[in-house]
């Protein structure tokens, strides 16, 4: 089997990590095709023999020197990308992960040129794709939800 990004034998596995940490998401600039010089969720390929929540754990911290958690698949797509004359260029499958953050501070590693961190009503200022929207928006509910359930398992204060 081949491991080309360009004119693969078959498609290939990346794993991507939506990071949301005081209502702010983890952006990427990418330092190298596909999808050079564009802002998009911080991943890459999976490698032979690592599990996919581990190859986020490691994606991220070589792109962005943030130590996560994967906690839950957000969504998992296609990206496939035809040559003029119809030639499958590249075609990724994706999954990405809502991450928790456990140490770091973001700043552009290998494959990357620029980390930020953006609020929902940012990400237009960005350019971030479609696909990715849509995916940190799942991110940003999700993370919503994880709050609300973990405040109303605490044992809260009690009076004496």
């Amino acid at each position: 089997m081949s491991n080309r990004r360009d004119f693969p034998d078959r498609p290939l596995v990346g794993v991507g990590g939506v990071v949301i940490s005081n209502g702010r998401v983890l952006l990427v600039r990418r330092g190298a095709p596909p999808l050079e010089g564009q802002w998009s969720i911080p991943g890459g390929l999976l490698e032979v023999g690592e599990t996919l929540t581990a190859g986020v754990r490691r994606e991220l911290l070589e792109e962005t020197a943030v130590e996560v958690r994967a906690l839950e698949l957000l969504e998992v797509f296609e990206r496939i990308d035809l040559d003029a004359s119809g030639q499958a260029r590249h075609h990724f499958v994706v999954l990405d992960y809502l991450c928790d953050v456990l140490g770091g501070q973001a700043r552009a590693g290998s494959d990357v040129t620029d980390v930020a961190w953006a609020t929902p009503e940012e990400l237009e200022k960005y350019s971030v794709s479609e696909a990715a929207k849509r995916v940190i928006r799942r991110a940003f509910e999700a993370a919503r939800e994880r709050d609300r359930s973990s405040c109303g398992s605490s044992p809260g204060h009690i009076a004496s």
